[in-house]
């Protein structure tokens, strides 16, 4: 299945313009590493080239090498560098030189490390803050062996919304991820994100196999934790050498797991479609209008409306 070809709805144009090209330059200038571009994100020209500019971006810190290896994901493995201590003050720099509304942090898994780069997250967190206060961040964390002291000292960084991405069902937790993750562990960060005074957000890959009845009982374990904002996208393989895709998922599929999501279970906002992911700029759009005063249910409307 992963050799057809793709439906029409999973085209999209490659990025371009001045806009584009001044965040790459800006981007390279400070030695930076974006999700956006290392996972070729089919959004990343919706997200750079707007008219109005940027609404968000995905720095990944800690370097471009994973100590883990899912088979979903596109990230090399292993041989991985020091933390650059400068990182979190040039992510600062960069955001506040960029102009960025929102911004997400997320990083490569970094098991090497002792605190598993808990305290690297805090720091750039606090930089943000410090360098463009009207900037809202989104951590967007690894699950740090759910170590829940390590999770805890990114909370006191005060990020507006903690995700973790669960990836997929139960079931397929293997082969999907890597085998030092697990559904209950993510489950455990997401609980203790929820808790704190901030959004848990997480994220869910259709297309690797998973049955509904799953992903209805997946999403029902998020909200019985206490998750806030859920993402629903399409899996696709980044090379042959990678999980297969096991099913293009139409988009009128997304489209009732949204309702489903929202209408049914209480989710505050779900962004779902094909071309979706994680760090995704309708997502952004809903927590930027409620962080600055708008309605949950009238945000909401107001993101489809320009969807």
């Amino acid at each position: 299945m992963s050799r057809a070809r793709k439906p029409d709805w999973l085209k999209r144009r490659p990025p371009s313009g001045e806009r584009f090209t001044d965040i790459t330059e800006t981007l390279r200038d400070h030695d930076l590493n974006t999700v956006c571009e290392e996972a070729n994100c089919p959004n990343l020209g919706e997200c750079w080239s707007g008219r109005d500019g940027p609404g968000t971006a995905t720095f990944m810190l800690l370097g471009d090498r994973c100590s883990r290896g899912c088979n979903f994901c596109d990230v090399e493995t292993g041989g991985m560098d020091p933390p650059d201590p400068e990182e979190p003050e040039s992510v600062a720099d960069a955001v506040a030189e960029i102009g960025l509304d929102y911004v997400v942090l997320t990083s490569v898994d970094r098991d090497d490390l002792p605190d598993q780069g808990a305290g690297h997250f805090a720091a750039t967190i606090r930089a943000i803050h410090e360098r463009h206060p009207d900037a809202l961040v989104e951590a967007l964390i690894p699950d740090f062996q759910g170590d829940p002291d390590l999770v805890g000292e990114v909370i006191d960084a005060e990020p507006d919304v903690l995700a973790h991405n669960v990836e997929t069902v139960e079931r397929l937790q293997w082969p999907v991820r890597d085998r030092r993750a697990g559904y209950e562990q993510s489950l455990s960060v997401l609980r203790q994100a929820a808790a704190a005074d901030t959004y848990a957000k997480t994220s869910l890959m259709l297309g690797v196999g998973e049955y509904a009845h799953e992903v209805y009982q997946t999403l029902g374990d998020l909200r019985t934790v206490g998750v806030d904002i859920v993402t629903l996208g399409q899996y696709l393989q980044p090379s042959r050498s990678h999980l297969e895709i096991s099913e293009y998922v139409h988009p009128d599929a997304f489209e009732t797991w949204r309702r489903v999501a929202e209408e049914e279970l209480g989710f505050a906002y779900c962004a779902s479609g094909p071309m979706v992911r994680s760090s995704y700029k309708a997502g952004e759009l809903f927590v930027e209008a409620v962080e600055r005063g708008a309605d949950p249910a009238e945000a909401r409307e107001g993101v489809r409306a320009d969807d």
